[in-house]
Formats: structure tokens, C-alpha cells, sequence
């Protein structure tokens, strides 16, 4: 038997096979698409199938899967409900109020067992909030907590290891309130028109300033890559070094030689590299292939170094499957200090970026997914917005941030997702994700730092819809991108922003004004003379 035999042989099975797959697919989409699953959701009228909406969830899961661990970190860096009671101290003293900035057994055993609730937290609010949106809105929307309000309640109100103005536990009865807040205009049926109260260039560079704000968190010490550190003249500068101030950032020696900084450096070379060849899951490459790296023990880059903390930290991450039960996010919701002006600005804020961006998100996707009429409404859009915020009352009472849709759900909209049924595949990966807890609790900050400033990457390209060459749009753009990330705070961009934008339209604005009292002064001085001449014509 020759070789040319032997490849047609194999080419042959290899047909048949193929042949057989497809067939049992068909067998297997026809079943389903009559069945009552398959009525509910519409498979049929939308021109999809069973198969089609497995696959669209799966890409819309390895797309978003990154925010498990991302969303963990970045609220954990708040310290949640830990405090200074949770820190070691010598025997017979009390732990010093700074034990909470330095290395500290005591608080950082507790942070580990933050970070753990909040990964189950985060897991379970885009959990019900997927599989609700499927069910209820019928839509391939997939919803979790969203990227820059929890980066905005971490550093901003609670701020790094509880140094904010607020208390977490304050906090997350702000969003709590906020939720309320956003589901009761969702069921008037308000949020598109308040949306449409922020002037537009404001509306634009908010997700680009946000954008920013979450890639400088990416880029620092302790929450990053590395690459940014303080510095006493000019306040931050380069770093990635090899020592560092456990308490400040501040860099002690060996600037540029951090190996977790090059580490990571690979890292976004190949989550960017997937984007450019645009291969589905890209952003989860580039975390696993450092995450994966750093589970080595013994090296220079390892996230389990041999300490005290590195050993318990590194016999929970052996464990690999482990179900963890909420211990201290969950229910911590406080309204004490309530009286205090911080407070209502951080809820007005968190309002206002969740009507904006979760409203505009929706509506994108629903284009691109082509539910959108010649009306500019889609099926399902009275539900899916107040899907989107019950999700955020969900997450409130888990201690996360407030939730959204994501525009990752894009991704299974391009790989055919046309129902809910996409949404609640995605669901269910988040569930199973529930029973690997030691694995999604040991991603070191340099594996998260790249996504971070990836996100930031692709939240930029809202500044090309922005009209630069119109000075007033482009001033309260530029200040509203550019004070999020250097204060710090993604409130005083936005009032920045619309405070710039008013005081260079209250010009326009008072000519605009003098001209309609003008005009309806003549209006008047007019209708007078009608009056007078008529009357005159009457005497006569």
C-alpha cells in the first residue's frame, strides 16, 4: 500500500468524520430550536441555533474572563473590611496606625481573605446578572462589575488600605443607593434622556479619561506592573524597580530591572499581539501567560515567595478546587456618615457613569447586533436596562462595585450570538468558575497591570468622535480626560469638564438670551401697534 494510499485512507475518515459531526450539530440544533428552550429564546425568528449561541458565549467568556480576578484585585487594594484591629502586633502592644502601609502579617492574611470574597462576589454578581439578562431581556448582553467604578470606589472613596473618606462598608451602601436610584429611572423609563442632559464632548471623554485613570492604576507599584512610582520634585517618575518602599512606592535601587515589570512588559506584548491578529480570548492570554510564570516558586518573578504570607498563600493555591464561602464583603453595608457631602457627590458620580456608559453600551451593542428598529428601539430594551440595574443592587449587597454591560459581549455577537441564550452560556462559565477560587486568588498585580492598560488602550478611541477644532468641545474634553488620572478622581473630571464647558458657553448662551428677549420684545411692541391701530380703526 503506497503513501498516497495511506493519505487518501486517512483523508477519507477524516471526511467522514467531519461529515458526522456536522450532521449530529444539525441533529442536535433542529432538537433544540423546537423545544420549549428553543421558543424561549427565539432561535428560529433570529436566524441562530444552539451551537452557534455555545460557541458566542464561550467567546464572549474568554473575552471578560480577566475581570474575575482584575475586578478582585482592584477592590481588595481598597482593603475592605479590614482594619488596624486585624494587624499583628508584639505581644503586649498595640499595632501602630501605619501597620495597614507596611508588611504586616496580620493585614495582609486578612486582604487574602478579602480578595478571596471578592472573586466569589464578582463571580456570582456577572453570574445573575448574565443568566437575568438572558432570561429576561433575551438579549446576548453579559453584565459584570464594571471597570472604572471599581476602580473609582477603591482608590477614590474608600482610597488604598482604607485611607479614603469614606469606609467601605459606607461605600457600598452608596451603591446600594445608586442601584435603587438607576433601577427606579430605568422603570420610568429615564435613563436615555438624562443621558442626554451631559453635553456631548463631556459624554465622549469621560470613557477615554476613564480609560486613563484605570491605565495609571495599571502602570503603578502596587497595583501594577510596576513601571510608575512617586517622587518627592516632581511626583511620580519611572520606576520598576528592583527594591521598592513597601509603604510608599518610592524606588530604593536597581530603576528599569524589576523582572515582574518585564514580566508583565510580555505580557501586553501578548494580549496586543492577540488583538492586532484579533484572536478571541486575547485578553486572558496575556494574564495567563504571566500568571502561569509566576506560580513558579524559587524565581525572581514568583507571586509566592518564601515567607510566612508566600507559604499560606502557596498551600491555598494547592488546593486548586475549593469552594469559598463569603465572609466579609458580603451584608457590609453601612450608613453611617451619610451626613457628609463626600458621600452624595460619589453618588450623584456613580449615577452619572452608570447612566452614561451602561446606557451607551447597551445601545451600541443592540446596533451592532442589528435589534435596533427604524424607531431607534429594540425588543427587550425596557428589560435589559433594568437588568442592568438590578444587577447593580445584586453586586451592592455582595461588596463589589456597581455592574455593567460589557462591550465584550461583542465578541459573541461576531461569532453569531443573537439571544439570550449567549448570555446565559456566559452565565454558567462564571459559575463553574465559582468551584476554582485558589487559582483566581493567586494572579499577582503584574499579570493585571497589562489588561488594565489595555482597557485603557481601547477606551481611547472615543477621542476621535470628539470635535477638536472646536475650542470650547475641545477644552472640556481635554480637562475632563486629563484631571481624571491626575487628581486622581474620576468626579473631578467630570466637574471640571462641564465646568469649563459652561463657563466657555456663558457667552454664547447670554448673546443667545438678549437676542430672544429682543426678538420677543419686538414680538410685542408689534402686537401693541396691532391693537392700537386696530382700535383706532374701530373709533373711526
Amino acid at each position: 500500500m503506497g503513501g498516497g494510499d495511506l493519505c487518501a485512507g486517512a483523508g477519507n475518515f477524516f471526511h467522514r468524520v467531519a461529515k458526522s459531526w456536522t450532521k449530529a450539530e444539525q441533529t442536535l440544533n433542529d432538537a433544540v430550536s423546537k423545544s420549549f428552550i428553543g421558543k424561549y429564546f427565539k432561535l428560529e425568528a433570529r436566524k441562530s441555533c444552539f451551537t452557534k449561541e455555545l460557541r458566542a458565549g464561550t467567546a464572549t467568556f474568554l473575552t471578560m474572563a480577566y475581570i474575575i480576578s482584575v475586578n478582585a484585585t482592584i477592590i481588595g487594594d481598597s482593603g475592605g473590611t479590614c482594619s488596624i484591629a486585624d494587624c499583628s502586633a508584639p505581644a503586649n502592644q498595640t499595632a501602630a496606625p501605619d501597620c495597614m502601609f507596611k508588611p504586616n502579617e496580620g493585614y495582609e492574611n486578612c486582604l487574602s481573605k478579602t480578595k478571596s470574597d471578592l472573586v466569589v462576589a464578582t463571580v456570582l454578581s456577572s453570574m445573575i446578572g448574565s443568566i437575568a439578562m438572558g432570561v429576561l431581556a433575551n438579549l446576548p448582553l453579559s453584565l459584570a462589575p464594571g471597570m472604572g467604578p471599581n476602580a473609582y470606589l477603591a482608590y477614590n472613596i474608600v482610597g488604598f488600605h482604607g485611607s479614603g473618606p469614606i469606609s467601605y462598608g459606607t461605600a457600598q451602601a452608596v451603591v446600594l443607593i445608586e442601584g435603587c436610584a438607576f433601577l427606579f429611572l430605568s422603570v420610568c423609563g429615564l435613563r436615555s434622556k438624562l443621558a442626554k442632559l451631559i453635553p456631548q464632548p463631556i459624554r465622549l471623554a469621560c470613557a477615554a479619561g476613564i480609560g486613563l485613570f484605570i491605565a495609571f492604576v495599571g502602570l503603578q507599584v502596587h497595583q501594577g506592573v510596576g513601571l510608575i512610582g512617586p517622587d518627592e520634585s516632581t511626583l511620580v517618575t519611572l520606576t520598576a524597580c528592583v527594591k521598592t518602599d513597601p509603604a510608599t512606592g518610592r524606588c530604593i535601587n536597581g530603576k528599569m530591572q524589576s523582572p515582574t515589570f518585564w514580566l508583565g512588559f510580555l505580557g501586553f506584548v501578548v494580549t496586543g499581539y492577540g488583538l492586532m491578529k484579533e484572536m478571541k480570548g486575547s485578553m486572558i492570554y496575556g494574564l495567563l501567560f504571566v500568571t502561569l510564570i509566576s506560580w513558579i516558586r524559587g524565581t525572581p518573578v514568583t507571586n509566592f515567595p518564601y515567607t510566612a504570607v508566600g507559604d499560606t498563600n502557596f498551600n491555598y493555591f494547592k488546593k486548586v478546587v475549593d469552594f469559598h464561602k463569603i465572609q466579609s464583603t458580603a451584608g457590609a453595608i453601612s450608613f453611617s456618615n451619610f451626613n457628609r457631602s463626600e458621600v452624595w457627590v460619589v453618588l450623584v458620580t456613580l449615577l452619572y457613569v452608570d447612566v452614561l456608559a451602561s446606557t451607551g453600551i447597551i445601545y451600541t451593542l443592540a446596533e451592532l447586533g442589528g435589534f435596533v428598529n427604524e424607531k431607534g428601539a429594540f425588543e427587550g430594551e425596557y428589560l435589559a436596562y433594568i437588568v442592568d440595574a438590578g444587577s447593580t443592587i445584586v453586586g451592592s449587597t455582595l461588596g463589589v462595585s456597581p455592574s455593567a454591560t460589557y462591550i465584550e459581549s461583542s465578541a459573541g455577537m461576531r461569532e453569531g450570538g443573537r439571544t439570550g441564550l449567549t448570555a446565559v452560556v456566559v452565565g454558567m462559565y462564571f459559575f463553574m468558575s465559582l468551584f476554582f477560587t485558589p487559582l483566581l486568588t493567586s494572579v499577582p498585580p503584574w499579570a493585571i497591570g497589562p489588561s488594565l492598560v489595555m482597557v485603557g488602550v481601547m477606551m481611547m478611541k472615543a477621542v476621535k468622535d470628539i470635535n477638536w477644532s472646536d475650542m470650547k468641545t475641545a477644552a472640556a474634553a481635554f480637562v475632563t480626560m486629563l484631571l481624571m488620572p491626575l487628581t486622581y478622581s474620576i468626579a473631578n473630571g467630570i466637574i471640571g469638564g462641564i465646568g469649563i464647558y459652561v463657563a466657555l458657553s456663558l457667552y454664547d448662551w447670554t448673546v443667545g438670551l438678549i437676542r430672544r428677549m429682543n426678538k420677543m420684545r419686538k414680538t410685542v411692541v408689534e402686537e401693541q401697534n396691532q391693537v392700537s391701530a386696530t382700535v383706532a380703526v374701530e373709533i373711526i
